[in-house]
């Protein structure tokens, strides 16, 4: 059994203008959410989180992966993640080469910095890169400068720590060109792990906006296509191989914690807005607070997240109270279609005995063969796996499989 941990730090030194996520600029937010506190609340909701767990028959083994995310956590003192590392041993135990990472803007680290979060027991360090080219950069509302990051993915190779980048594609006014000179120069920090995500917009952010008003041009599904084409080829031929759709590693070398998503397991969430996952096993009675006993047969686990505005979550840890927003109980539907929709993203691939497990039943024969042959899947045999047309029309080979099985 595996179990995870993440860790969301909601702070940033600026919003950058694609940016949905639920962070902030201001450094004190009220009822002790400030910057310079987080780490003592967010060690307040670990003790929280496991007197409710032991409360529900939940005893997890010790953590496997830790994660810090945002937000943008190097924001806090080196000192103070280490502490929220230290906090999570005492209260769950870490295994023995457990990794732990946290992400991180080039602006915000230096040698000191980085050698302080693995003197801590961090592994890995994943820089927002994002693109190599300033005008790109200027687009995103990213401060950093290519050299930043090259200096300080060298701070941190240089320590000890593994290093991954992270990098958007599609971006308004991105050429093909621009592009393939962001993936080469990740290329060239000899790094083992890197990231693509094609740009998704919401409408509500400054970008979304400035879309809407013709300021900028939308994104365009063919270019991002193209691009992660060019991405996928680069990367292979470099060592890195596909495990995740927007993941690249070299062998031995992919993130456990993000595996660990796409494979279901358990996960505790700590920090404003983060999502927590718990599956259904014996012994466990996980039903979402409140939820009738007599419907526990159709509870496959619970979804719960935490209260996203950073006061009012730590008003809450002030009362000695959980600060979940809400929860949700994953139902036999949803258990199914999240089965397929995870395992269709992985390189490892979805195993047929898994679908059968869950839906009991499996997609006929013909329907694979059929997918087959329009190129969204491997040679048939008793896992699907996605082929490159796969992973760009993913959502429809999802959808294909889902509505092969009787469910």
């Amino acid at each position: 059994m595996t179990y995870e941990l993440y860790i969301h730090v909601p702070f940033c030194l600026r919003r950058c203008g694609y940016c949905d996520f639920n962070t902030y600029t201001a450094t004190d937010l009220g009822e002790g959410a400030s910057r310079s506190n987080f780490a003592q609340m967010a060690i307040r909701e670990m003790h929280i989180l496991k007197r409710w767990q032991l409360e529900h028959g939940i005893e997890e083994p010790p953590i496997s992966t830790i994660f810090f995310g945002g937000g943008t956590p190097t924001t806090l003192a080196a000192e103070d993640l280490v502490a929220l590392v230290k906090a999570a041993g005492d209260i769950w135990g870490i295994e023995d080469g457990a990794e732990i990472t946290t992400e991180a803007n080039p602006d915000t680290v230096d040698e000191s910095y980085v050698a302080t979060l693995k003197d801590g027991g961090f592994t890995r360090i994943s820089f927002g890169m994002q693109s190599a080219v300033p005008h790109v950069l200027h687009t995103l509302d990213r401060t950093h400068t290519p050299e930043n990051v090259s200096e300080h993915v060298a701070d941190a190779q240089r320590v000890g720590l593994e290093v991954s980048v992270d990098l958007i594609y599609g971006t308004p006014g991105e050429s093909v060109e621009d592009w393939r000179v962001s993936v080469e120069t990740a290329l060239a920090l000899d790094v083992n792990h890197i990231s693509a995500y094609a740009l998704s917009l919401e409408p509500t952010t400054k970008m979304g906006r400035q879309v809407r008003r013709g300021e900028l041009p939308a994104p365009d599904d063919d270019d991002e296509a193209s691009k992660y084409e060019i991405a996928d080829r680069l990367f292979s031929a470099r060592g890195l191989h596909w495990y995740e759709i927007s993941n690249w590693a070299k062998p031995g070398f992919e993130s456990r914690h993000n595996l660990g998503y796409w494979r279901n397991v358990d996960w505790a969430a700590i920090g404003p807005g983060a999502h927590s996952h718990y599956a259904q096993t014996e012994g466990r009675h996980l039903h979402g607070e409140g939820a009738a006993t007599q419907d526990a047969e159709e509870c496959f686990g619970i979804r719960a997240w935490d209260i996203a505005f950073p006061r009012v979550w730590a008003h809450q840890l002030n009362q000695d109270a959980l600060p979940w927003k809400d929860t949700e109980r994953i139902d036999r539907t949803a258990n199914i279609e999240e089965t397929v929709m995870l395992g269709l993203r992985l390189r490892e691939g979805l195993p047929l005995s898994r679908i059968e497990e869950v839906a009991a039943s499996t997609p006929e024969p013909a329907v694979l063969r059929r997918l087959c042959d329009e190129g969204l899947i491997e040679e048939p045999s008793s896992v699907i796996v996605p082929t490159l047309r796969g992973r760009l029309l993913n959502d429809a080979l999802i959808s294909r499989v889902l509505d092969s099985v009787a469910y």
